[in-house]
């Protein structure tokens, strides 16, 4: 029986309670972005995982600090190609340029290579309201587009979905006959898509990178459907988020290995397609149009709010893959686009559609494990602190919070409550764990909350405090003197 979807338009801890409580979800997000981390950290370990990191981010922080000229050298390059150039401010100006070129191109099917800005700004739902086909080309894309789904990861948009739920969809809407055997139902997909493929009118991507020397739009796939994307259609639109680019040729491949093994553990992936323009009258295939969307929608507001360091993601997806909560929840609890520690920073930032973004900061236990991961170095837990106070001073704490805090306050203040508090709370909980083998099983609300999922150690019976003062008298009692004397 497969397994219903979060709604992600729920409330925040619907959908919170929906996951935690969905049997497979935890078993399947564990096992495969359990295996894309181990790889990552192989595949790093393999080359001086460090020093990439700094040459990456050393390149990133450079687009940023450059942004503008950058991207006016990038937009001349894609015209002297005899590409396009199109300016978007928002989502809506995105799906009106793709809309205005569908209609002069009396385009009537439109495949896509997997993209998260066109999820970004729900490019399908605006290309199908219009009468356009839509159909995504991508084997995860494509399984979650036949299931009515969106993406649950950056990198594996079915992660969530196990092998029988996915047998399930294809079944049904493929008429496939039944089978577990995963080549059978890859052959079953590729027979589909080829079809697709030789009879669409226009190809959409995304962007991985864009090199500004050149006018390069690069993306990279593991299936070869992002070059069919861009080479088979007679219009090719590549739609990108404004921070994209990289400087030079020897950045992008310096970007790329960085992907590579961050993302999927390869040393580099299967495809690396390069387009700069339409094609030319020796070429054997490509568009005959080419048009890039430079999109902001709320990138130029981050950096203006000092959240520009957001912007040097990859999209690699390493920060999901070693998150906690992500493996938790999965994908579609975050209730947006981008999920796990970057999308909950980047997620309240840009204009995209997510249920509650306010409450996406506190979607991390801030251990850290999604920096020491990213191969660009972004410091994603000082950015969900900054998000969180941000939205404290938004809203008024309510009564329960501010008595809670000023306790608190007080008790910090004065060493003797705070002594007394360590003392009460050390009695007390071992009293609890007395009664249960030695870990406390059971609280009250709200800490109820804690022991639902897992136990809770009590209070050491000692404090340091009183340690310290034992070793000191051992000492005293040993030398004969007081300790620090000569």
């Amino acid at each position: 029986m497969p397994t219903a979807p979060i709604n992600l338009h729920a409330p925040y801890k619907e959908r919170i309670h929906d996951a935690l409580h969905n049997k497979n979800l935890k078993t399947v997000l564990n096992r495969t972005v359990g295996r894309m981390s181990a790889s990552r950290v192989a595949a790093m370990g393999a080359v001086d995982g460090e020093q990439l990191r700094r040459q990456v981010r050393q390149m990133k922080e450079y687009v940023l600090r450059n942004l503008p000229d950058l991207l006016e050298q990038f937009e001349a390059n894609v015209e002297e190609n005899g590409g396009h150039v199109h300016w978007a401010q928002d989502a809506a100006d995105a799906n009106r340029i793709l809309l205005d070129l569908a209609r002069r191109h009396a385009v009537q099917k439109v495949v896509k290579s997997k993209s998260m800005v066109t999820e970004e700004i729900c490019l399908n739902d605006a290309l199908e309201g219009a009468g356009v086909k839509v159909v995504e080309t991508d084997l995860g894309e494509y399984i979650i587009q036949l299931a009515g789904e969106p993406p649950s990861h950056i990198v594996a948009p079915a992660a969530h979905k196990r092998i029988e739920d996915i047998a399930a969809v294809m079944q049904e809407k493929l008429d496939m006959p039944p089978t577990l055997d995963a080549e059978v139902m890859c052959s079953a997909a590729r027979a589909s898509l080829r079809r697709e493929f030789l009879s669409a009118d226009m190809g959409v991507s995304g962007c991985n990178f864009a090199i500004a020397e050149t006018g390069t739009v690069c993306i990279a796939t593991n299936e070869g459907n992002g070059r069919m994307v861009a080479s088979l259609p007679r219009v090719y639109v590549a739609v990108m988020g404004i921070e994209k680019l990289v400087p030079s040729v020897e950045d992008a491949f310096l970007q790329l290995q960085a992907l590579s093994r961050s993302s999927t553990g390869q040393q580099v992936t299967v495809y690396l397609s390069m387009t700069s323009g339409p094609r030319q009258p020796l070429d054997v295939d490509g568009p005959e149009e080419f048009h890039v969307v430079l999109l902001d929608n709320g990138r130029s507001e981050m950096l203006a709010r000092g959240y520009g360091e957001a912007l040097m993601c990859i999209r690699c997806g390493a920060c999901l893959n070693i998150c906690p909560v992500y493996r938790e929840i999965g994908g579609h609890a975050y209730g947006s686009t981008y999920s796990g520690p970057i999308g909950s920073v980047i997620s309240p930032m840009l204009a995209v559609e997510a249920s509650e973004p306010e409450k996406l900061p506190y979607a991390s236990s801030l251990c850290g494990a999604c920096r020491d991961a990213c191969p660009v170095m972004i410091d994603l837990p000082r950015l969900l602190l900054d998000l969180r106070h941000y939205y404290v001073q938004q809203g008024a704490p309510s009564w329960l919070e501010r008595q809670a805090m000023q306790g608190f306050l007080k008790m910090m203040q004065s060493r003797k409550l705070y002594e007394a508090g360590g003392k009460m709370g050390s009695l007390g909980s071992n009293l609890l764990a007395s009664f249960n083998g030695g870990a406390i099983t059971h609280m009250p609300p709200p800490f109820s909350a804690w022991t639902k999922t897992r136990h809770f150690p009590p209070l050491a019976r000692k404090s340091f405090r009183e340690l310290w003062a034992e070793r000191m008298e051992r000492r005293k009692s040993i030398s004969g003197r007081e300790p620090g004397e000569g």
